[in-house]
C-alpha cells in the first residue's frame, strides 16, 4: 500500500520482500478469503499504550477510502458478520494482485527473496544491506520504511526484524506478546475440555478490561473461537476469564417457566435443547442434570446460574506466536509522529503496520491499520 500510494504521488520506491512472493499473510488471512477491513473500524477497537495515536492515520485514510480503493481496482466487498468485509470472490489472492498489479503499472519494483541484514544511517540517508541468492547487496536510499510485521507465524517468514531495527536506532519497544490467540487449559480440567472438543457455543466472554459476544470453540487443549481470540488480547497469564454460556437469556427463568408446564422434565433434557446433547451430558458432575425441574433446590439454582452465566476459567497459557493472528506491543507510539509515522529521533525512517504498538481486534481491523499506515507514510516520503 505504501509503495502504491507513493507511486500515485510520483515517488519511486523499492520493496524488499524476504519471502519468495509478496503478501503471504494476506493470502492466509480469513481462511484464504481475506477480511480486508471492517465497516466500524475506529481507534476504539485497538490496543495501544496511546489509544489516541491512530486517530490521525484513520482521519487521513478512512474505511470508506479502503472500500473505494479496492472497488476502483475490481474488488467488491460483502459484509459477513459484525462489519467484517470480504471480497465477494472470497479470494485473498485478488487483494494481493491489486497491489502487485499497481506496483507494476507504477514502476514500483518488488524484489523477492531479499533478506535485509542491516540498516545504517549516513549523511546522505541510509545504507541498506540485504542478501539475495547468496549475494550481499548494498543500497543507498534517502528514506526507509519498515513494515516487517510482527512475530506471529514464523513459517510465513515472520521475524523480529522490525523490533531489532527499532532498537538499533534507540527506539523504545513496548513488551510484546501473542494476541488474537487460542488459550490452553492444563491439569485436572483438561479432560473435560477434551470431551467437548469440537463443540461451538455462542457466548459472552469477559474480564475486567473487555467483553465480547461471539462463538467459543472447545478444543482438546483448551479454548478457541472468535470470542476467545478477542479476549486473549486483553488477558495476561495468571488471570481468570469469565464466560456467559447463555448471554441473551436467563437460565433460571427458563427453568422456572418450563417447570410450570412440565416439572417432571429432567434438567439434562432442558439443557440439551439449549445446547447440544454432548454439551449437556458433559455438565454431569458439575450440575444436577439428572434431577427433574420440580425437585431443583435454591442451592441447585445458584449452582446452575453460576456455571451457565459466570463460567470461570483460568487458562494455563496461550498457543504462542505460531497460532496467534497478531502481536500485542511493539515500537512505542511516542517514538513516532502520529501524522506521518516517521521516527522522531531518526528523520527519514518510518515504521508501519503490526510492528508498531497498535493491535486491532479480530475482524479486519488490523488490515485497516495496515492500509492507513501505508497511506500516511507514503505522504511523508
Amino acid at each position: 500500500m505504501c509503495a502504491v500510494q507513493a507511486g500515485f504521488l510520483g515517488k519511486r520506491t523499492l520493496v524488499l520482500e524476504k519471502n519468495d512472493k509478496p503478501g503471504a499473510k494476506i493470502l492466509i488471512s480469513g481462511g484464504g478469503r481475506c477480511n480486508y477491513t471492517n465497516l466500524y473500524a475506529s481507534h476504539q477497537q485497538f490496543i495501544s499504550q496511546n489509544e489516541h495515536f491512530i486517530k490521525s492515520a484513520f482521519a487521513q485514510w478512512t474505511v470508506d477510502d479502503t472500500i473505494s480503493f479496492f472497488e476502483t481496482y475490481g474488488i467488491v466487498g460483502k459484509e459477513k458478520t459484525l462489519g467484517q468485509l470480504f471480497p465477494v470472490t472470497n479470494k485473498a489472492k485478488d487483494v494481493v494482485e491489486v497491489f502487485t498489479n499497481l506496483c507494476d503499472d507504477l514502476g514500483q519494483e518488488i524484489r523477492c527473496n531479499a533478506d535485509v541484514t542491516g540498516i545504517y544511517k549516513v549523511e546522505e540517508g541510509f545504507i541498506v544491506t540485504y542478501e539475495s541468492n547468496g549475494n550481499e547487496i548494498k543500497l543507498l536510499t534517502p528514506k526507509v520504511v519498515i513494515a516487517a510485521g510482527g512475530l506471529p507465524i514464523a513459517k510465513m517468514g515472520a521475524t523480529d526484524f522490525g523490533l531489532r531495527a527499532a532498537r538499533n536506532f534507540g527506539l523504545k519497544i513496548i513488551e510484546t506478546a501473542p494476541a488474537l490467540v487460542p488459550l490452553t487449559i492444563t491439569g485436572k480440567d483438561q479432560p473435560w475440555y477434551q470431551q467437548l472438543s469440537g463443540s461451538s457455543i455462542f457466548c459472552r466472554v469477559w474480564n475486567d478490561r473487555a467483553s465480547f459476544e461471539e462463538n467459543i470453540l472447545f478444543t482438546h487443549w483448551g479454548l478457541s473461537g472468535p470470542a476467545i481470540l478477542q479476549i486473549s488480547s486483553y488477558w495476561k497469564p495468571g488471570e481468570f476469564i469469565y464466560i456467559d454460556l447463555l448471554p441473551n437469556q436467563n437460565i433460571i427463568e427458563l427453568i422456572k417457566q418450563e417447570r410450570e408446564v412440565n416439572g417432571k422434565k429432567i434438567l439434562l433434557t432442558l439443557l440439551a435443547g439449549l445446547y447440544t446433547r454432548k454439551f449437556a451430558e458433559a455438565l454431569t458432575g458439575r450440575l444436577p442434570v439428572e434431577k427433574n425441574l420440580a425437585s431443583l433446590s435454591n442451592a441447585d439454582f445458584d449452582k446452575i446460574d453460576s456455571l451457565i452465566h459466570q463460567f470461570k476459567v483460568k487458562p494455563a497459557g496461550d498457543k504462542g506466536y505460531d497460532k496467534a493472528e497478531v502481536m500485542r506491543g511493539g515500537i512505542a507510539t511516542d517514538e513516532l509522529s502520529s501524522k506521518t509515522l516517521e521516527a522522531k529521533k531518526v528523520p527519514g525512517l518510518f515504521f508501519g503496520g503490526e510492528c508498531v504498538d497498535v493491535t486491532g481486534w479480530l475482524g479486519g481491523y488490523n488490515f485497516q491499520w495496515a492500509w492507513a499506515s501505508g497511506f500516511v507514510i507514503a505522504q511523508g516520503l
